[in-house]
């Protein structure tokens, strides 16, 4: 059994549903008082849903590497280096024409 907060609840509905449906009894409280109970609706014989501690879930099976992880690192940097050679363009670009706006004035 498991219990979680009112808004716990809500904002995660969609995981304690899936908790319930294998079987798990999830219990609501507001103000630490337990309020209602969500359970499965026929009981089935299987396994307690596994908890993935939260940094976890955002990667958890999104599927084989798209990159091998050698590169990665390379890349990232690769892609760092890209972001800053435009950001200092733009950045020049705006004092040209700040420049040119002082001049004209």
């Amino acid at each position: 059994m498991h219990a979680v907060g009112l808004f716990e609840a809500k904002t995660h509905l969609s995981e304690y549903v899936t908790r319930a449906e294998a079987g798990e009894e999830v219990i609501i409280t507001r103000h630490n008082k337990p309020v209602a109970k969500i359970v499965p609706l026929h009981a089935k014989p299987v396994a307690p849903v596994q908890v993935i501690p939260k940094f976890v879930q955002r990667t958890f099976n999104m599927g084989p590497l798209l990159v091998k992880e050698t590169n990665m690192n390379r890349l990232v940097a690769e892609l760092d280096n890209l972001e800053f050679i435009k950001l200092t363009a733009r950045l020049e670009r705006a004092a040209r024409t700040r420049k040119r706006a002082n001049e004209a004035a």
